[in-house]
């Protein structure tokens, strides 16, 4: 083995659960996912001398996983990614009044109280390619805007409006998860667990 790849298999390969989880997250599906994450290291290998020593490799190795995933997306024709539209005034005002909603109906303490973590996930897998992304960058693994919009190769502006409208959907997705399981029913016939109370 060569200090070449001796180093490349300490640095980036410790890295495989996070591209792993990042190319499911674009992907949807297992199978391609696992050939998104082959794609990725095989790309990250050949081109590891470009590699900037001192810069995070795991930004650098979700930047080359999201590449991938374009160029697979435009090879196959599945997408065609816009620019966003989206004015982020009108989402940050449909995201507080779904908010004022669900606490006059005491749904907001309800989802609280729930296990959520399935529900989040799914939403998350049905959000566009573009937001799902986004939210998986920020939110999941944790970047920061800049970052995200580095590894999206988008402005700054644009990682903004994506969450945005993003975390709207999600926000949508988990009241409509909560009023499936009865919980606005169980809200409204039981107000003293609103928090007005």
């Amino acid at each position: 083995m060569t200090d070449r790849d001796a180093e490349f298999e300490r640095r980036a390969l410790t890295c495989l659960p996070d591209v792993a989880r990042f190319a499911r997250s674009l992907t949807r599906n297992d199978s391609a996912a696992d050939d998104l994450v082959q794609e990725t290291f095989l790309r990250a290998y050949r081109g590891y001398a470009s590699f900037q020593q001192g810069s995070d490799v795991r930004r650098w190795l979700f930047s080359i996983c999201h590449h991938a995933f374009l160029r697979i997306q435009e090879r196959e024709q599945r997408v065609v990614l816009s620019s966003d539209g989206d004015d982020a005034e009108l989402e940050t005002m449909g995201a507080v009044m779904g908010h004022v909603a669900a606490q006059r109906t005491g749904l907001d303490a309800y989802v609280c109280s729930i296990d959520v973590g399935p529900a989040i996930r799914e939403a998350i897998e049905q959000l566009a390619a573009p937001y799902r992304a986004a939210v998986t960058l920020v939110d999941v693994e944790g970047l920061s805007y800049e970052e995200a919009a580095q590894v999206a190769e988008v402005p700054i502006g644009t990682i903004r409006s994506r969450l945005f409208r993003a975390r709207r959907l999600l926000q949508e997705q988990l009241f409509e998860y909560a009023r499936d399981l009865g919980v606005t029913k169980a809200a409204v016939s039981n107000p003293s667990t609103r928090p007005d109370s």
